[in-house]
């Protein structure tokens, strides 16, 4: 990487002389990095986060140069005078029109649009509560996450409105519909209400400013409380890391879903504050983020293992991706084995995994330089500045040293204030101490490196021992046939459970299951090996990236099932 898009000093705290910072009187491994000056997390307790996000914007005789917003498809832009006036009326509508109030929950229906942003800030700076939804999602989650969050107003692409029919809920469509003009629009509202200042509704850091339903992957989710002061805190955060690794006329390319945490914070909230200029893609297709790419002369992306796995096996070619610097990976865990291979097939790029979950505002864990990515290229990077982390063994409930496995739990400005309304899985994920309790297997190394083997859930129980899915995932995609694959628990009667595989074959693969399963026994122990062995056209995962094993489960038991 660049010494020069580096801040002065930051490098050499990250040399070969790294120290892991872990206390053993407490069993605490601390952040290495100290923010300062005008990166130090604001304490002011009377602060909104739009408030927050628009004092960070370019000044008023620099925001009509600066684009903040591009649309992929269009090519529309919005810079962010445009953008600061969009937000300011649409926040004057939703007052005057729609009677939101501070406290007022706000149900946001609709993939990425370069509207999203104006959504969302309007929603916060008016004093309501954000929560949001995949627009793919059945109707009756749909409804359950509007009964559950408790909306007053709903904000609904036109192709998602007849899921909240049953609801009843007031909804405001975004973009205008020339078929029906009895609804009222976002860009009518703030075409037609004036910038105004709205009355004093006097937030603070500790107000709810988002409820965000947690995916899933393994049983029922949750609404996840996340105040001003988490928001706030990763806003900075992200700022901070922006201005940090990237040039300051950089060019990110967003497709990763704003309705999830890490759409959010970053292209929602976090890269306006370091006046980034992003493209926005309606939704990931690999053809059309190449083309994005070059067109756009993109420098950076935020991704998902997913689409990290589907450029190292994308082999068209005819793309100008010399533009592309920085490419960092999150919300699911990235295989050595793919990382390798993205690295060997575009060297040029730098590629950093990251870790967090919406329980922690998407915050955890990065790294700064690729030298450090490419020296740990199995973890996940150091802790985020003013985070402090413990690896806890399960049985005896001890703080463990470096390279001891346990479950990670985690402390920062950025975690949840909890669950809600359910007291019980609050009590039981945020512990003594302010601690969160993530449910991920992990260690860190002697360097202060933070790896993660498993959700624990996923963790496959077999005559006592424990198998992690993704390792023997990372296992099955070293395979050349093997386009994806997904491992799940199969309970049987002996063992208690056994790994068993879902295999997406190569085009015109004659793969068999017992080649799977051989091709596993002979690099795993006996414990481990793959035990049955199903092909399925594609994966199922979360939009970001998660795999949906209990989607897999609930297949593999019908099959069982239909069978007997």
């Amino acid at each position: 990487m660049d010494a020069s898009r580096n801040e002065p000093g930051t490098r050499s705290m990250f040399s070969s002389r790294r120290k892991s910072n872990y206390d053993p009187k407490t069993g605490i491994y601390h952040s290495l990095i100290r923010l300062e000056g005008s990166h130090k997390i604001p304490t002011t307790a009377n602060l909104d986060t739009a408030t927050f996000v628009l004092s960070q914007f370019p000044s008023l005789d620099q925001s009509d140069m600066k684009v903040a917003l591009i649309d992929s498809a269009t090519n529309r832009r919005l810079t962010y005078r445009e953008l600061r006036r969009s937000i300011h009326s649409l926040a004057a509508g939703l007052y005057q029109r729609f009677g939101v109030r501070k406290g007022d929950v706000i149900f946001v229906l609709s993939s990425n649009s370069i509207i999203y942003p104006t959504i969302c800030l309007a929603i916060l700076l008016v004093g309501g509560v954000l929560t949001t939804s995949n627009p793919i999602n059945t109707e009756s989650e749909i409804t359950k996450q509007v009964l559950d969050s408790g909306a007053k107003l709903a904000i609904a692409a036109p192709v998602a409105m007849h899921k909240l029919l049953s609801t009843g809920i007031p909804t405001i469509v975004t973009t205008r519909d020339p078929l029906n003009t009895n609804e009222v629009s976002v860009e009518e509202l703030i075409d037609s209400c004036e910038s105004m200042e709205l009355p004093e509704n006097k937030q603070t850091q500790s107000d709810m400013a988002a409820v965000l339903y947690s995916s899933g992957t393994t049983g029922t989710s949750k609404g996840v409380i996340l105040t001003h002061g988490n928001l706030i805190s990763t806003i900075t955060l992200l700022k901070w890391a922006a201005e940090t690794t990237s040039a300051k006329d950089d060019i990110f390319l967003c497709f990763i879903p704003m309705f999830h945490i890490y759409g959010l914070v970053f292209f929602g909230l976090g890269l306006l504050c370091a006046n980034t200029t992003t493209v926005l893609m309606n939704r990931f297709e690999l053809q059309s983020m190449l083309e994005a790419i070059q067109t756009h002369k993109v420098n950076n992306i935020p991704a998902v293992p997913p689409v990290i796995l589907a450029m190292v096996r994308y082999n068209g070619g005819g793309y100008d991706l010399s533009s592309l610097r920085s490419v960092g990976s999150g919300a699911a865990p990235l295989s050595k084995h793919v990382a390798t291979r993205f690295r060997e097939k575009f060297p040029w790029v730098d590629l950093k995994p990251g870790y967090g979950l919406t329980e922690s505002c998407g915050a955890a864990a990065f790294f700064v330089s690729s030298e450090e990515a490419i020296a740990r290229s199995a973890a996940s990077g150091g802790l985020f500045p003013s985070f402090s982390a413990k690896v806890v063994d399960f049985e005896s409930g001890i703080a463990q040293p470096p390279y001891s496995e346990g479950e990670i739990w985690l402390k920062g400005p950025t975690v949840m204030k909890g669950y809600l309304g359910n007291e019980a899985a609050t009590s039981a994920t945020i512990v003594s101490g302010g601690w969160l309790r993530t449910g991920d297997l992990g260690y860190f190394d002697e360097d202060g490196y933070l790896f993660i083997v498993d959700r624990i859930k996923e963790l496959i129980k077999h005559n006592g021992y424990q198998v992690a899915p993704a390792e023997l995932e990372a296992i099955l995609l070293n395979h050349p046939h093997i386009l994806d694959a997904a491992v799940i628990p199969l309970e049987n009667e002996d063992a208690g459970e056994v790994p068993m595989a879902y295999i997406v074959r190569a085009t015109g693969s004659e793969l068999s299951e017992e080649q799977v399963m051989q091709f596993v026994a002979g690099q795993v122990a006996p414990y481990k090996k793959i035990k049955r062995v199903a092909f399925i056209n594609e994966i199922p995962k979360s939009a970001a990236g998660k795999i949906l094993r209990k989607d897999l489960m609930a297949q593999s038991k019908q099959t069982i099932k239909s069978k007997l």
